[in-house]
């Protein structure tokens, strides 16, 4: 990896991913953008990782894509490119994503934090789709995902002036989970990795495909989906693991089985 930093084991059941393009402010090219599929898809497969954090330096996440990798190309370029299909692959790891984010998160660097599940922001961030500035528009999620986050106005102003919002107004609309000094941001999405981490991988992946299954279905297929998630859960040793914990009085030791 050229890249990205990659931690399998940074904390226990926890891994990390750091995004290290800090002279460009971890711009996303099309080969960064790769091993971050990669890698996900490595850490799905590795059952001592329970949850991913991904996460850039102080001065920013990602402040956008790598322009200078698309002003010369047609459409028909970017067509046979097809660099959202790496997106799509992204969006499909099956564990708890958590972003930690400090600094810009713009452009494809804010679609990049609305494909994690959860968002802690330290107090610098900033987030935006400034993508109209330049005479273009998302391509990754930003209009789709962003209005789900916070909102049709509130996205429709955001996507069509460019301004970005820091970090509080982002967690006030419902962006991002928490935000705390720039000193913790990181060790703040450790806690809360660690907190899942400490669940049943099995419920927390079906829990993961149920949550994202409201937003993309209407409400009745949405329930049927999460009562045969449920019901599946029945079949695991974390359940009665965890039941028999419950009854006993005792910490439940949840194997991923």
């Amino acid at each position: 990896m050229e890249f990205i930093l990659v931690s399998p084991q940074a904390r226990p059941g926890v891994a990390l991913i750091q995004l290290n393009r800090p002279k460009e402010l971890n711009a996303l090219n099309l080969q960064l953008m790769g091993e971050i599929r990669d890698a996900l898809k490595q850490l799905d497969e590795d059952d001592e990782v329970r949850v991913v954090i991904i996460t850039g330096n102080e001065r920013a996440f990602a402040a956008g894509a790598d322009i200078k990798q698309m002003a010369g190309k047609t459409a028909v370029d970017m067509l046979i490119t097809d660099q959202f299909s790496t997106w799509d692959q992204i969006r499909k790891f099956k564990k708890p994503l958590i972003g930690a984010v400090s600094g810009f998160a713009l452009g494809g660097g804010c679609e990049l934090a609305m494909t994690c599940d959860m968002l802690v922001a330290s107090e610098t961030a900033q987030f935006g789709q400034p993508e109209i500035k330049i005479g273009t528009m998302p391509g990754a999620g930003g209009t789709q995902r962003l209005t789900r986050a916070v909102g049709k106005a509130k996205a429709m102003e955001m996507v069509l002036t460019g301004e970005f919002i820091p970090a509080q107004e982002a967690h006030r609309v419902g962006l991002v989970n928490r935000v705390v000094p720039v000193g913790q941001y990181l060790e703040e999405a450790y806690r809360l990795a660690a907190s899942i981490a400490a669940m049943s991988p099995v419920a927390a992946r079906l829990a993961k495909e149920s949550v994202n299954r409201a937003f993309e279905t209407h409400l009745d297929e949405g329930l049927h989906f999460e009562r045969k998630n449920f019901y599946l859960t029945f079949a695991s040793e974390d359940q009665k693991e965890g039941m028999a914990a419950f009854v006993e009085k005792r910490k439940p030791d949840f194997k991923g089985r």
